[in-house]
């Protein structure tokens, strides 16, 4: 087995350990933030369920994005629907049989690398473009959407130019989930190593790592976020909300605890 092989074999191995040693870490540091006080995004709902419906909008439709700018909105969701395409495309690589629904969808994951790549590019251009973002913009921004825009570029590349061998590609992929190693695609005796199949793999190994140190993890982090995940119950109003349902703040019940005794 040659040293590349190994070497993607190994970067891969740890590519995962740190993606999710990384997301769980983060998720760690998000339930242990505290939210001592009752700050939703106004108008907000009223109950538990009505902050599940807020969240799916958000999740689904990015709803309050629509409100602040329709063309940002338009292209993010464009990126946004396009990814999930892609990565649901990609599971061929991952799994054998192919499932069928991943069978049908291969079309339309060609479609959506190209609305992908429109999506940040335009997204990217913003950050140029839009004072107002230009300003907040920082390296970190810059290098993730080249990081991204340079993996679908690649593969694309891939695509329609230099193709790699698409069942050694999978073998190698599976061997490396089930732990029974195979050959990097060409390194064998008399074959050439696609040098922009070795980029493209490179880069995803990065972006792993990255993510959950980076902005990326935004989606996630949603979830957690007090202004969305709230109830809108700051105060017992008689005829709408339960005295129960007002919320004290932990200092405040030391507060009154140490007050009355």
């Amino acid at each position: 087995m040659s040293s590349l092989t190994i070497a993607y074999i190994f970067l891969f191995y740890i590519a995962v350990l740190v993606f999710v040693g990384g997301l769980f870490y983060r998720l760690f540091e998000y339930v242990m933030v505290p939210a001592p006080l009752k700050i939703p995004t106004t108008p907000a709902p009223l109950t538990r369920k009505g902050v599940a419906l807020r969240l799916g909008w958000e999740i689904a439709l990015f709803k309050s994005l629509f409100r602040g700018s329709k063309w940002i909105w338009l292209f993010g969701w464009m990126f946004h629907i396009a990814l999930l395409l892609v990565l649901f495309r990609h599971l061929r690589y991952f799994i054998d049989p192919v499932w069928t629904w991943v069978a049908l969808i291969q079309p339309l994951g060609i479609y959506a690398s190209f609305a992908m790549l429109v999506g940040l590019l335009v997204l990217w251009a913003r950050r140029f473009f839009l004072e107002r973002i230009r300003y907040i913009s920082v390296f970190s921004d810059h290098f993730i959407l080249i990081l991204l825009v340079a993996i679908v570029g690649s593969g694309l590349v891939m695509k329609y130019g230099v193709r790699p061998d698409i069942v050694a590609l999978k073998g190698f992929m599976l061997g490396i989930m089930h732990f029974d190693w195979k050959p990097f695609p060409g390194t064998g005796l008399g074959e050439s190593v696609n040098f922009v199949l070795l980029f493209h793999l490179f880069l995803v190994a990065i972006l792993m790592m990255l993510f959950p140190f980076s902005k990326l993890m935004h989606g996630i982090g949603l979830f957690f976020c007090p202004t969305r995940n709230q109830v809108d119950n700051p105060r017992a109003e008689p005829g709408l909300r339960s005295h129960e349902s007002r919320h004290v703040a932990r200092w405040a019940v030391n507060v009154e605890s140490t007050a009355n005794s």
